[in-house]
């Protein structure tokens, strides 16, 4: 069994920011299975129970959107694999990442969170860095922003003629994670 956490903000207010790309992926993978997000019983966050693939040998998987907010997604993403007895190596989260250009996509496993508050707050629950990440790069502030407000701004027009091809090859990295692997996907999916 998987987890699979798009790490974003709850709300119509951040639906379009930059922070919320885990969100967008974690929707798509949903709409993918013909599955519907509902609320969990025992943690915070919007969830669905299925199956990547059709049969008894498709991976078992649960797409998790925390709803406590970035900084405190630990919390749910802890609730949930204690719930669901899931090992860290078997946890993906879906993140906007800094340090990369945007429109870059990454797949590692560990590390560090880059000052990822939403990254810091799973490690801490997790109590180890040692999870899967799918890394959506968004790029650097322009300028003297604040890479606060920057992560909390909507993707820019430019950006945003991008964004949906974007957001269906980080879906594309998680499946290919799951089914093939780390190594895998990175050979194939790390070239651009």
């Amino acid at each position: 069994m998987w987890l699979v956490v798009g790490l974003g903000n709850p709300g119509r207010e951040y639906e379009g920011n930059r922070h919320n790309v885990g969100f967008l992926a974690a929707d798509l993978i949903a709409a993918r299975t013909g599955t519907k997000f509902g609320r969990h019983r025992r943690a915070v966050a919007d969830v669905v129970e299925t199956r990547l693939g059709l049969g008894a040998e498709a991976p078992q998987l649960i797409i998790a959107k925390p709803l406590s907010y970035m900084n405190l997604a630990g919390g749910p993403v802890g609730a949930l694999a204690r719930f669901y007895k899931i090992e860290p190596a078997q946890i993906v989260a879906i993140h906007d990442d800094l340090d990369l250009p945007y429109g870059q996509l990454r797949a590692k496993l560990g590390g560090g969170e880059g000052g990822h508050n939403g990254l810091r707050s799973i490690s801490q629950s997790l109590s180890t860095k040692d999870y899967l990440r799918a890394r959506f790069g968004i790029g650097r502030p322009p300028g003297r922003q604040d890479p606060a407000d920057y992560v909390l701004s909507d993707f820019s027009a430019i950006e945003r003629k991008e964004l949906e091809f974007l957001v269906d090859r980080t879906a594309d990295i998680v499946e290919s994670i799951i089914m093939r692997g780390l190594e895998w996907t990175q050979n194939a999916y790390h070239a651009g």
